[in-house]
């Protein structure tokens, strides 16, 4: 089973929000999820939860990270430093 880091859409129809999530990659984008790691919020480009130990857990594992996960965890990391 090859997994994916990558987002799955939840919220109101034009106020979206997005989980971050470990999910088989054959799986629909908002189908059954392995784990949930995070949550952002695209409108504020806010970070509202983020789990970097078990992201880090799941790239050990093999799991491939999305290039919109990669962009999360960099903002996340300016957001920490600054």
């Amino acid at each position: 089973m090859a997994v994916k880091i990558r987002f799955s859409r939840v919220g109101k129809k034009n106020s979206p929000m997005y989980r971050i999530v470990a999910v088989d990659s054959r799986a629909k984008r908002d189908g059954k999820c392995i784990e949930n790691l995070g949550a952002y919020n695209p409108i504020k480009h806010e970070i509202v939860q983020l789990n970097e130990e078990r992201i880090k857990y799941w790239v050990s594992q093999g799991a491939v990270v999305s290039d919109a996960i990669k962009k999360v965890q960099k903002l996340h990391k300016k957001s920490v430093s600054a």
